[in-house]
């Protein structure tokens, strides 16, 4: 727990995406002197081989382990080998081999969709084990959770540091706005801002807008990180959320309105809604982290819309 690692030499997978490049932003400006960003071009992360070229090349103290397949519903339904495949062997790799690295702790971000599909609202991480995730993207889920089995096994047999983080789904600049793998803020987003531009009436939204879900600024997600690899070292998994829900009808309805777009929305039932409902109980990491969320989802959506407009979505209107 006093270790200073600042001054260590740490490793963050997916440094250079979404989550990875806030992530990294805020270690640099927390004083971080000794990051290490491996590249995809650089290193396969599911071929075992360079998994422990990384390791001999990054000679990494500490690692924090972000890189990930990742998708909204319609991703994970047409590909549910590759995201089962490639989260679990590029996690099991990983650290297998810091253990063979010594790496003195390793941080592994685990996914809100490991949670059963009926589990009561807010998510207790009690609550993990009480059933079967929900179908859409259970692939995806279930892959990221046997990271925690791992590292709890790890930790009982080796003794090793490794410490798993629950986020809620997340969301700001930088995020994933391809209509074909985007979540569902980047999405709505899009639809909004090609319709306003377009002068369209309407735009249709996937499912019915009844399931609610949790969302969670991508700086305040980085910073939760950042306690966790300072503060945490305990084998029990922790939520990392703002503890507050909002339904996809809400959001949709806040988007527009952020956005400019007037028209109408429209609903497909046809279209799968996902888990019914998703929250956090995020009372663990406020006692153990120190960690409160504090940025609003209002707030959030407008710094993302603010850049997705200056950087992405620039067209005529």
């Amino acid at each position: 727990m006093s270790t200073n690692w600042t001054e260590r030499r740490v490793a963050v997978t997916g440094g250079s995406g979404f989550l990875g490049s806030a992530l990294t932003a805020k270690l640099g400006a927390a004083g971080y002197r000794h990051l290490f960003i491996p590249r995809r071009r650089d290193y396969d992360l599911t071929q075992a081989a360079q998994v422990e070229r990384f390791y001999a090349d990054a000679r990494p103290e500490a690692v924090i382990h972000l890189a990930a397949l990742a998708g909204g519903i319609g991703a994970n339904m047409r590909r549910p080998g590759d995201f089962f495949y490639q989260n679990a062997v590029m996690g099991i790799q990983l650290i297998e081999y810091a253990r063979r690295a010594g790496v003195q702790k390793v941080v592994v971000m685990g996914t809100v969709c490991a949670y059963p599909k009926f589990t009561p609202p807010p998510f207790r991480e009690e609550d993990l084990w009480n059933g079967y995730p929900e179908e859409t993207n259970a692939p995806y889920g279930l892959a990221k959770k046997m990271l925690l089995v791992q590292a709890q096994a790890y930790r009982q047999q080796y003794g090793m540091n490794i410490i798993y983080l629950l986020p809620a789904n997340l969301y700001g600049p930088k995020d994933n706005f391809d209509p074909e793998t985007s979540h569902v803020i980047p999405a709505l987003i899009r639809k909004c801002v090609e319709a306003r531009q377009a002068k369209r009436a309407e735009i249709a939204c996937w499912g019915t807008g009844a399931p609610s879900r949790e969302f969670l600024y991508v700086d305040d997600a980085a910073e939760a990180i950042r306690l966790a690899l300072e503060r945490y070292d305990q084998p029990e998994p922790v939520n990392i959320g703002t503890g507050r829900e909002v339904t996809i009808k809400m959001l949709a309805e806040l988007i527009a309105k952020l956005t400019g777009f007037n028209g109408r929305l429209t609903w497909d039932p046809s279209r799968p809604d996902g888990q019914p409902r998703r929250v956090l109980d995020t009372a663990r990491a406020e006692d153990r982290l120190g960690f409160r969320a504090g940025t609003s989802l209002e707030e959030g959506l407008k710094r993302t819309i603010d850049w997705y407009e200056s950087t992405v979505g620039q067209g005529p209107g």
